[in-house]
Formats: structure tokens, C-alpha cells, sequence
């Protein structure tokens, strides 16, 4: 039991190192940031913010990293406190926490698509999501890819099941989460199609019992011709 805490504590540190975490959501962040080994060592700030007044959360490179290397780049999640509701506004912490893991696990898939790219293309990105929503909708599907590919696509279902679902969310916003962003069963086909390959390849490296020994007949038979 203690190497499990040991274990535990240690992945603990590992997520948190080169990050900037709200204690509020530190939980939800770390469970995120599990599914994603490959940014243990990327500099990434959570940081609250009133003014992204479209979004709930958006990712982006800070400036003054922009144009470093990949890997010495510093990214912002920046997140909304509270968003509107038909009659309200209701604080962000009070979503559940698979739906507050399934946003941020959708950022880090953002994040992951800048460190293959060039400052250039980064740049380029920008643009492109202010001119073509084809553009939005091919750059939103390849950031759930990554979340999908790194084992979080219930987390992604719950967050986009609890947006069109919810009674109180303004049509607009709902509306706009349909037209630009890949929808509950997309992912879902998404998690179907991950699984068959992840099947396929462990049938290919680990034939089944009942295969082993169909070969082991048929190669039996081979050495001995006229036996039957």
C-alpha cells in the first residue's frame, strides 16, 4: 500500500512540474494532465480570466515565447470564472469535475497540435481561425483527437453531453458548439475506432491460444507429408 502512495505521490509532482495551477482546480487539472506524458516537462499556466467573453477556456502560446523553440515555449489555458446561463451566471467550479477534466483534457489537445508546429504555422492558425470556421472545425476535431488518442474520451462526452444538454445554456452558445465543434457520437466513433486498432495490434502481437495452436497443427502437418 505505501509503494502505491509513493507511486501515486510521485506522479503527483511529475504532472505538477512546469505548471502554474489555481488551487481550486488543481484535481481536475492534474487528472487532465496525467493522460498527457508528453507535456510533463511543458511550461503551461491555468489561469482564470473575465476576459474571454465567447469562451469558456481557450489555449494559446504566451507571446513572449512565441517565437522560442517547441520545447521552450510557455502556453496559457486561460479560463472563464463563470459562464451565462439564461437567467444567471454560474461559477465554472461548480460544473462536475468530469465535465471541468473534459475542457481542460480538450486544451491540452490544442497544446499538443502547437508543439508540432512552427511559430509560423502558429501564427498562420490565428489567422485562420478568425477567417474560416472550416478551419475551426479541422483544428477542434485534431485537439479531440489527441484527448481521444490519450484516453480521455469519456471525459470529452461528458463535457459535450453537458453543454447540449443543459436547459439553462443560451441557444447560441449551444448552437455554435454544434456548427464548429465534433459532437458526442464523433467522439464516440473516435474512441470505437482507437479501440479496434488498439485490438488489432494486440491480436497481432499476442496471437490467441486457439491460433497458436492452429499453427502449431498446420506446421505439424507440413513436416509430415502423406499424414492425415
Amino acid at each position: 500500500m505505501a509503494t502505491i502512495y509513493v507511486a501515486i505521490a510521485q506522479e503527483t509532482v511529475t504532472n505538477k512540474r512546469n505548471k502554474e495551477i489555481p488551487t481550486i482546480i488543481e484535481n481536475q487539472v492534474l487528472t487532465a494532465l496525467s493522460h498527457y506524458p508528453d507535456l510533463k516537462e511543458t511550461n503551461i499556466r491555468f489561469l482564470f480570466t473575465d476576459k474571454l467573453k465567447k469562451s469558456i477556456m481557450v489555449a494559446r502560446p504566451t507571446a513572449g515565447s512565441l517565437f522560442k523553440r517547441p520545447q521552450n515555449r510557455t502556453y496559457n489555458v486561460l479560463i472563464n470564472p463563470a459562464f451565462k446561463l439564461d437567467y444567471q451566471i454560474e461559477s465554472i467550479r461548480q460544473i462536475p469535475d468530469s465535465v471541468m477534466i473534459g475542457w481542460i483534457g480538450h486544451e491540452l489537445g490544442h497544446i499538443m497540435d502547437y508543439e508540432r508546429k512552427s511559430t509560423w504555422k502558429i501564427m498562420g492558425m490565428g489567422i485562420s481561425y478568425w477567417l474560416s470556421k472550416n478551419y475551426v472545425r479541422k483544428a477542434e476535431r485534431i485537439a479531440d483527437s489527441f484527448a481521444v488518442n490519450n484516453g480521455m474520451g469519456a471525459y470529452l462526452t461528458a463535457k459535450k453531453s453537458f453543454v447540449l444538454d443543459h436547459a439553462e445554456l443560451p441557444q447560441a452558445y449551444k448552437d455554435k458548439i454544434q456548427a464548429l465543434y465534433p459532437s458526442p457520437s464523433y467522439i464516440e466513433k473516435l474512441m470505437a475506432d482507437m479501440e479496434r486498432e488498439a485490438e488489432y495490434e494486440r491480436e497481432t502481437a499476442f496471437p490467441s491460444e486457439e491460433k497458436a495452436h492452429g499453427a502449431e497443427v498446420e506446421l505439424a502437418e507440413e513436416s509430415h507429408p502423406g499424414i492425415s
